[in-house]
């Protein structure tokens, strides 16, 4: 089996390993799981999204562990977004 080698290269990202990228990105409400009235803001064109802090970071990471506070309750769309996936990959990037 031949591997290409940007799949060597590439890091395994992992819960240990991640950068909490997706937590930047602007999250729409779509379903009720739970999120507490206190991370829930209303956008311009009055849907409910999580609410940013003033840096861009969603208010529900804890920025010392890069980790949700609300992981049990998170909204469909962080429930969705897998790590390692194109679009984490994509984040990372644009991060760096």
């Amino acid at each position: 089996m031949l591997i290409k080698t940007t799949e060597l290269s590439a890091p395994k990202i992992s819960c240990t390993t991640c950068q909490a990228c997706c937590c930047r990105l602007e999250v729409m409400l779509i379903s009720e799981t739970g999120v507490p009235a206190k991370y829930i803001k209303t956008d311009k064109w009055g849907g409910e999204v999580m609410d940013r802090l003033a840096d861009g970071w969603c208010a529900a990471l804890d920025r010392e562990t890069l980790r949700c506070t609300i992981y049990a309750v998170r909204p469909l769309i962080c429930r969705e977004f897998a790590v390692g996936s194109h679009e984490c990959i994509t984040e990372r990037k644009e991060m760096q």
